[in-house]
């Protein structure tokens, strides 16, 4: 086409879509501006916004999510699996027919021996269920029939970041839209003063400092940006620059946010930029959490009982510990989704002092946690996910017996827990051999966690796509994923 004689050309052809669209989306978000918005058209396509706020494609079984991530490569040989055979043939070497022809990482690629390690300490079966739990977590002992034993995950990720990313996005490549967003755009947020999507960070006392947590793993990747992860800072700051600048009104903060808003408005009916209709909604929902974070992160109304039971370290800001807090907290005033990253689970070398050690940090927090939700009655729709990237090998990484040894990366197996939102407690689901280094009975993919992830709150992850790069991009990829309904209620 061309541009004469009142006749459109390209540019401006979808420059007036793209400006039509972004009117529909400010109606939502100020409906209070006055000739900045327009009500859409009868049978016309959803903007992203509209979609985002589309709800559950079915009766979800849970309406929050809290995933509390162990980054580093929890051990399941140590603190979930119980295998006979692993004590039996302690110091032995292990099999070649186990160990096939496994990928391994350059750590222990050129040892001349692979030799068996025991678990650190004994385990007992817990509960009425009788699920097998070690001692170095005796307080996940006391809520075991809570929790659901995924003992067949497996990954193709052998590295790190690599492996972080994929359980995070979906892909072991940055750039794509982490669980949280996935969840924000599909369901929205159920407080209007909180952002759907909060992360908060911890160092263990296992490896330190262990391996560096992106914010990309809190970002929206292609997703709009209004479902992006905000991230939380230990301390009396949790969110820098939400203040008003000194000397400033709040009621001349909003003046200023007004106008500011009617001159982002006019540009995004312009150009229909879905950055700048993102933009008005941040400012809009940083002026709410001026007034919402500070109550948030004041925990001097939670009772003396509530806070002992977190463990010692519930008043150290950026805790383990005060993260747990804090994530209830976060939970019932209706966050959506809220992630917790705990550092220091790569116990490459010096196992038998480390593990202990970033043990204590979780055990106690973490049984807590669902305690709390229990009582409160938020974990029967409350999805608790305490999850890692990969396992650790059976066999030792370093001369066996030696201080400095340890276990590699290991991602043919391994174990998470899940509890609450719609999965049955005290189960364990998989199986792997002997030395639980291979699975041999339903294997469980991180995709299918994920869309699993998704049924329970009512998602079709088949359905919740959105446009990137030429493909109906998705959480779990391109490659086949089930939901695991065995697990659930």
């Amino acid at each position: 086409m061309t541009s004469v004689h009142g006749t459109f050309d390209r540019r401006a052809f979808f420059g007036g879509i793209a400006g039509s669209l972004g009117r529909v989306a400010l109606a939502s978000l100020l409906p209070g501006l006055s000739g900045c918005a327009s009500s859409p058209r009868e049978g016309a396509s959803p903007s992203a916004q509209d979609r985002a706020r589309r709800g559950p494609q079915f009766a979800p079984r849970a309406r929050r999510v809290v995933c509390l991530f162990q980054s580093g490569g929890m051990s399941h040989v140590d603190l979930f699996c119980d295998k006979p055979a692993i004590r039996d043939h302690a110091g032995e070497e292990l099999p070649p027919s186990v160990r096939g022809t496994q990928r391994v990482t350059g750590m222990t690629s050129g040892q001349a021996s692979f030799p068996v390690v025991p678990p650190l300490e004994k385990g007992r079966r817990c509960g009425e269920s009788g699920l097998w739990i070690s001692d170095l977590l005796p307080h996940l002992q006391g809520v075991a029939d809570d929790l659901c034993l995924l003992q067949s995950l497996h990954t193709e990720a052998i590295n790190h970041d690599p492996g972080i990313t994929l359980f995070n996005t979906g892909n072991q490549l940055p750039g794509y839209a982490s669980m949280g967003s996935w969840i924000s755009y599909g369901l929205g947020s159920e407080n209007s003063d909180l952002p759907a999507f909060l992360a908060l960070v911890s160092q263990g006392s296992g490896k330190n400092p262990g391996q560096p947590i992106f914010s990309r793993l809190w970002g929206n990747g292609f997703l709009p940006a209004s479902h992006q992860g905000v991230g939380l800072r230990p301390g009396r700051n949790p969110v820098l620059f939400l203040d008003d600048p000194a000397g400033l009104s709040r009621a001349q903060r909003r003046a200023q946010l007004d106008d500011l808003a009617a001159l982002n408005a006019r540009h995004a009916e312009r150009s229909g930029d879905p950055e700048t209709i993102a933009r008005i909604a941040a400012y809009e929902l940083a002026f709410r959490m001026q007034t919402a974070v500070p109550e948030l992160v004041d925990t001097r109304g939670e009772s003396a009982w509530t806070l002992s039971s977190y463990g010692p370290d519930v008043q150290r800001p950026g805790s383990y510990a005060a993260n747990c807090l804090l994530a209830r907290r976060l939970l019932e005033r209706g966050v959506r989704f809220v992630q917790l990253f705990h550092r220091g689970w790569d116990q490459h070398v010096a196992l038998s002092r480390q593990l202990p050690n970033q043990c204590r940090d979780v055990d106690q927090a973490s049984a807590a946690l669902l305690r709390d939700l229990k009582q409160r009655g938020l974990l029967d729709d409350t999805l608790v996910v305490f999850a890692t990237e990969f396992g650790r090998t059976t066999f030792s990484q370093g001369k066996l017996g030696d201080p400095s040894s340890g276990r590699d990366h290991h991602g043919r197996c391994f174990t998470i827990a899940l509890a609450g939102g719609g999965v049955r407690g005290g189960v364990e689901y998989g199986a792997t051999d002997d030395f639980a280094y291979n699975i041999v009975r339903d294997g469980v993919h991180v995709r299918d966690l994920h869309a699993t992830l998704l049924h329970l709150l009512g998602l079709d992850h088949e359905a919740l796509t959105f446009p990137f790069r030429g493909l109906d991009a998705r959480l779990t990829g391109v490659e086949a994923a089930r939901v695991v309904h065995e697990i659930l209620v």
